[in-house]
């Protein structure tokens, strides 16, 4: 029966209380058991991040410019030091958002405003050209744009195909994607070859870093090989990051940025003709926590590049264990050559969803790919408290699967 708003209040523990149990039935991400959804690098940091987040619990992001400057001041430090990790050039602009899909529809409604004021043509219906593994927030800004997406095919090492992105532009492509890395497979795209495209067509090219924006940087700094996918390469437009994965920030926060003013003139909601007055926002919500921007910049200040590095360390350390220990087991082998914590395996010889059937009854939710049928993870370090548990039920899973070969799997693959 549908819930009923009941008539008089609960006392506070009551309430608490059920809350409590209600949680009971989660699966335990403090222990790892989500692949993805929560992350982590260390108490202190989400510490600082929860305090500063409460500390502005009340005030509202859309009075930034006028009744909370402390917001407004901490917004654009944010973003400074953000586009300083991007390596991105004195002209470059950035905002700050509720999460990747809306940074990612902020940068498609910006290149096709932009596009069309290049064009001359306000009513032009582009298309966007993208690889099949690019997140679905493309086609879901596109649908509420009216705009077509394009996917192309992987490559082998299933990075973009940028001679298959090339056969899908035509003269009206107003937007090339590239991932750093995508979600299924954790590989990072060749930006540097997709950028070289862009230039010569004069396409915009939007880089989705939303996983790892704010990772690459620092692994790069520790000194481990990844690939240019910033705004060191020169085709790029623009490019999405969440604070809220590896920037470790509390939900919701994400960041879009620009690399000049020019684009980023596209950018903000401006409407003038209300009785109100003029109304001005840089998201497509109106109303947002200020506690998600106190507590980014909270959270930036505590670690600074020493932290953030010690947590690519420490992140990176555990997920070659991981690699390590999943090659370890017959049958198992890894998906490509994931550059930063996006791991994911499968099987030749085995049906790897039954194996994931098999985690989930011990009390891991799997996460899964359907091309190629395999098992996801999306890590950070509070996986690595699980990691031992984790091996060890995967080996029992995989024998369980290997002696009882007859039957088909019934779980499929969701996000």
């Amino acid at each position: 029966m549908r819930a009923q708003l009941p008539e008089c209040g609960r006392s506070r523990d009551v309430i608490l209380g059920e809350l409590t149990a209600l949680k009971a039935a989660d699966y335990d991400w403090q222990r790892g058991r989500v692949p993805v959804y929560v992350f982590k690098t260390s108490d202190e940091v989400s510490e600082i991040g929860r305090a500063a987040f409460f500390e502005y619990f009340s005030e509202n992001a859309l009075g930034a410019r006028r009744a909370f400057p402390s917001v407004k001041k901490m917004e654009e430090e944010v973003v400074g030091m953000a586009l300083g990790l991007l390596r991105a050039p004195d002209q470059a602009r950035g905002f700050m958002t509720s999460g990747g899909t809306e940074s990612i529809t902020q940068a498609i409604q910006s290149c096709r405003d932009w596009s069309r004021k290049r064009r001359g043509r306000r009513d032009h219906r582009g298309n966007i050209v993208a690889p099949e593994s690019a997140h679905p927030a493309f086609d879901k800004a596109a649908r509420l744009m009216d705009l077509e997406v394009r996917r192309a095919p992987v490559g082998p090492d299933l990075r973009a195909d940028v001679a298959a992105l090339a056969a899908l532009t035509d003269d009206d492509t107003i937007m090339l994607v590239g991932s750093a890395p995508c979600f299924p497979y954790g590989v990072i795209d060749p930006i540097a070859d997709i950028g070289a495209l862009a230039e010569k067509r004069g396409i915009w090219l939007h880089v989705d870093a939303c996983v790892g924006g704010y990772l690459a940087p620092f692994v790069r700094m520790i000194g481990r090989p990844i690939p240019d996918f910033d705004f060191h390469v020169a085709g790029v437009s623009s490019i999405s990051a969440d604070l809220h994965k590896f920037g470790f920030c509390p939900k919701p926060a994400s960041t879009v940025f620009y690399r000049s003013a020019e684009l980023a003139e596209f950018h903000a909601f401006d409407f003038a003709d209300w009785p109100s007055g003029r109304f001005t926002t840089t998201t497509i919500s109106g109303t947002r926590p200020a506690g998600a921007v106190a507590a980014a910049w909270a959270v930036f200040n505590f670690l600074g590049i020493a932290g953030y590095k010690q947590a690519a360390r420490e992140l990176m350390g555990f997920v070659d264990g991981y690699r390590a220990g999943i090659e370890a087991i017959p049958g198992l082998k890894i998906i490509g050559d994931p550059h930063l914590s996006i791991v994911a395996y499968g099987s030749d010889t085995l049906d790897i969803f039954r194996v994931a059937e098999a985690m989930s009854r011990k009390g891991w939710l799997p996460g899964l790919l359907q091309k190629p049928k395999a098992i996801h993870r999306m890590m950070s370090q509070l996986h690595a408290l699980g990691l031992e548990d984790y091996l060890s039920d995967l080996r029992a899973a995989v024998e369980t699967v290997r002696a009882d070969s007859g039957r088909q799997a019934r779980i499929e693959a969701i996000y």
